[in-house]
């Protein structure tokens, strides 16, 4: 293992740039979410039923619009995409202070559907601007930075609402993801490399990549989040249940520091591993947290082996994924991507909760572990049927895009990125599961 990979990376024309960005810009729309609840309990005085319909509706609109987003991106380019969702974003949080519950829900939805693509974008624009044998370490330095935005954005979000009100914090959040949209359009990124740009324009069947092993790439994308989203809840309610509620901010924190750590550590060795093996052993490593007794020291340690295969998974999903779709249509592939890691957070909650209401908390690790280990051994068939387990013909190697001006505007060293950022409370927040969506 060695940290060249990431050397020689960071040194390709626009890649720190568009890392840098895509750090900054996922915060305010991380944040956006847990503001929305925050205002539905504290400002409208209503329940957390209530609340995490407006999440519902978020979510759902989300995952209608990622693919849509990304197919558009494929047919028109980046900034008119760009330009239409950054103008919905300004509209929806400009008046959504001031709407009523059922309006706010019905614009929530909309808002979701017409949501600023900036995970799959950011995500296409690393496939295009990395070559394909390079990319892996590429994405495990993306999947380091969405850790760190979830890191210190609920607590952020919190923070503000505490001190300011939820009115003024959805006004911040607003202009922080229309500036977010403003700094994706300046920066342009390319979609494509050089390499695909210059190649006749043709369209690209689905048929031709959307294939069975495709949908068992995303069955395990959508295992992975299924799985940490329980086990965020799962982990709370064990700290509640014991009373140790004071540390679950720092037991959230640090098992996201494995994470960190785990995809480092992928990022730089010498070879790919199979994302159906990795979701295999993260969902085994799941089952026996329950049995781990004593203070919440001992739930730190036993979090290790799983902790540091969370980015290792979610990285390998989004190389695979790169390496297996044409260029033409990276931009779907990317949508249905964000999708599925969607599907994954909004089953894990309410699957980790209906077994801890009914058996208790030990039962919910070990429920959610043999659950996703079990999802990972029924997508296994479809992955060796369709030829998912060797290694597909690279494509061209994409060479950087050597015209591209983003280069120029923030092509310096990211720093800071190893500081300790504190995260949220989810003792205080309540939509606790934010730290396992990656």
């Amino acid at each position: 293992m060695t940290i060249e990979p990431y050397r020689k990376i960071l040194g390709l024309p626009g890649v720190r740039a568009l890392m840098l960005v895509g750090l900054v810009a996922r915060v305010p729309v991380i944040a956006a979410g847990i503001v929305l609840t925050l205002h539905v309990v504290n400002t409208m005085h209503l329940g957390y039923a209530q609340a995490g319909l407006v999440g519902t509706a978020s979510t759902l609109g989300s995952a209608i619009g990622s693919p849509l987003a990304g197919r558009l991106l494929d047919r028109h380019g980046l900034r008119p995409v760009l330009i239409v969702t950054t103008a919905a974003q300004a509209l929806f949080w400009s008046i959504a202070p001031q709407l009523d519950y059922h309006t706010l829900l019905v614009g929530a939805l909309v808002a979701g559907v017409l949501g600023l693509p900036v995970f799959s974008l950011v995500r296409q624009c690393i496939a295009a601007l990395i070559p394909a044998d390079q990319r892996r370490p590429g994405f495990a330095l993306d999947s380091m930075a969405v850790e760190l935005s979830y890191m210190l954005a609920p607590a952020a979000a919190v923070a503000a609402v505490t001190a300011f009100g939820s009115r003024p914090t959805m006004y911040a959040v607003g202009i922080g993801v229309v500036g977010a949209g403003l700094a994706l359009i300046a920066l342009n990124p390319p979609t494509r490399s050089a390499a695909e740009q210059a190649a006749p324009e043709a369209a690209v069947p689905r048929r031709q990549w959307l294939r069975p092993r495709l949908f068992a790439l995303l069955s395990i994308t959508a295992v992975l989040t299924f799985v940490l989203t329980a086990t965020d809840l799962t982990l709370i309610a064990t700290l509640k249940g014991s009373g140790q509620e004071t540390w679950i901010g720092l037991v959230i924190a640090v098992w996201c520091g494995y994470s960190l750590i785990g995809g480092f550590v992928y990022g730089a060795l010498h070879r790919s591993i199979s994302p159906l093996l990795l979701a295999g052993l993260m969902s085994a490593l799941t089952i026996p947290l329950g049995l781990v007794g004593g203070g919440w020291w001992w739930l730190l340690l036993a979090l290790i082996p799983a902790g540091v295969l969370c980015a290792p998974s979610l990285s390998a999903t989004i190389d695979t994924m790169s390496q297996w779709v044409p260029a033409g249509a990276r931009g779907e592939a990317m949508g249905l991507h964000g999708t599925a890691l969607t599907v994954g957070v909004a089953a894990g909650a309410p699957f980790a909760g209906t077994i801890i209401d009914a058996y208790g908390p030990a039962w919910a690790f070990a429920a959610t572990g043999s659950a996703g280990l079990l999802l990972a051994l029924i997508a296994l068939p479809f992955w060796r049927l369709a030829g998912a387990g060797s290694r597909p013909a690279e494509p061209v190697p994409a060479t950087p895009a050597a015209d591209w001006d983003g280069a120029l505007i923030a092509d310096a060293a990211i720093s800071g990125a190893g500081s300790t950022i504190p995260a949220a409370d989810p003792a205080t927040d309540p939509t606790h599961a934010a730290a396992a969506h990656r």
